[in-house]
């Protein structure tokens, strides 16, 4: 499954991802790796929770590695622009 497909998957199996700014990075952005890594980043809590739920049944049958974030740990790290995390969203589009 390319990381466009996989975008498009869950984008659309996980309906609580529009309360968080999720990204795909590392090696599954190049058709290389054996794993998809996943950054959520958002609040946590209740809505965290039901997003882990729905990324459980969304992804049984692929490799997903999550990492969550709140917003201000991503900011101070700068997480996103080192690792050059795409938003799914990006991703999605380029399906189609």
């Amino acid at each position: 499954m390319s990381a466009s497909e996989v975008a498009v998957h869950l984008l659309t199996s996980c309906p609580s991802l529009k309360h968080f700014k999720v990204y795909m990075f590392g090696s599954a952005l190049t058709g290389v790796g054996a794993d998809i890594d996943i950054l959520i980043v958002g609040p946590g809590g209740t809505l965290l929770s039901q997003v882990k739920s729905e990324f459980r049944s969304a992804g049984q049958a692929l490799p997903l590695h999550l990492l969550c974030m709140l917003p201000s740990e991503a900011l101070h790290t700068q997480f996103v622009a080192r690792e050059k995390c795409v938003p799914l969203s990006q991703l999605a589009l380029a399906d189609r």
